[in-house]
């Protein structure tokens, strides 16, 4: 699929399993470095001895982690709720300075914020401590993966459906940084007592519109806005191409800026995810 003008393909990292449930590791792709295989040259011997090499790296996104391990390499955040899984993913142990951390692994087929990490993006804007509002959540998958990486310092407001809001309630129960809020995203001032000002907004619902209206409502001037788009959600007439290019141009009426927009692919087809801020800032007022 050629992709439309600005924007970057993604990584051809293969994850382990497709299954949202397996909660399979993913190799490659730019965001997590190269696939190893487990064991190098140099180390042989040791894996041939049953060396256990398993261990965790840093990403470059703070809060995110790469897992090494003998047979495969994941995308994996550092567990929130220690032995507690969200959708049945992997749950991986390891030992730091003597102290046992659990990861849960994520899987980009399952989430399109971990297909745009492992795709490469440069900026995602959720770190330890953000404040977050988070659009269009189903049953808290990708929620939960934030919820691990914002910390106990962090919070995220969801905005959520009827039909989906259990699952996420029974998530914000265990994870006391979620905030679910049972809203409309079509009326942000709804729900505006209950969130002030957020550092970044993340939505997962395809209207631009949604976005303008609660990127007027809720970030800073300078404030940065992540959203993912399903081409045949907007229009099933046009090709992807098209419709990514009319979608950037009604969030640039807004006062919407696109800096950054990757597709998806091999994790989602017609998908792409545009990273912007709201109302940038000019250079002199941001020195």
């Amino acid at each position: 699929m050629k992709s439309p003008p600005g924007a970057r393909r993604g990584g051809r990292g293969a994850p382990g399993g497709s299954g949202c449930g397996r909660g399979s590791g993913a190799k490659g792709g730019r965001g997590g470095g190269p696939g190893g295989r487990g064991c190098f040259a140099a180390r042989s011997r040791r894996c041939r001895k049953g060396a256990h090499l398993a261990s965790v790296e840093p990403h470059r996104h703070e809060g995110v982690f790469i897992y090494r391990g003998r047979a495969e390499d994941a995308l994996v955040t550092l567990n929130l709720v220690p032995g507690q899984p969200v959708y049945g993913e992997r749950r991986i142990t390891v030992t730091e300075a003597s102290v046992k951390q659990e990861y849960r692994t994520w899987n980009p087929f399952c989430s399109k914020l971990a297909a745009a990490i492992l795709g490469g993006v440069d900026q995602i804007h959720i770190k330890p401590r953000s404040r977050m509002l988070y659009l269009g959540a189903a049953s808290g998958t990708t929620v939960s993966h934030v919820s691990d990486i914002i910390g106990p310092d962090g919070l995220v407001w969801v905005e959520f459906s009827h039909r989906a809001g259990q699952d996420l309630v029974n998530v914000a129960k265990k994870r006391t940084n979620i905030i679910p809020a049972l809203e409309d995203a079509w009326h942000p001032l709804r729900y505006r007592i209950l969130i002030g000002m957020v550092d970044v907004i993340f939505t997962d619902v395809t209207q631009s519109r949604i976005v303008a209206l609660n990127g007027h409502t809720f970030p800073r001037n300078g404030g940065p806005f992540l959203i993912s788009i399903k081409a045949n959600c907007v229009d099933s007439t046009a090709s992807a191409e098209a419709v990514f290019a009319s979608e950037v141009r009604k969030l640039q009426q807004e006062n919407l800026k696109r800096q950054e927009q990757l597709t998806l692919e091999p994790y989602e087809r017609d998908h792409t995810v545009l990273v912007g801020v709201y109302r940038p800032l000019s250079k002199s007022s941001s020195k």
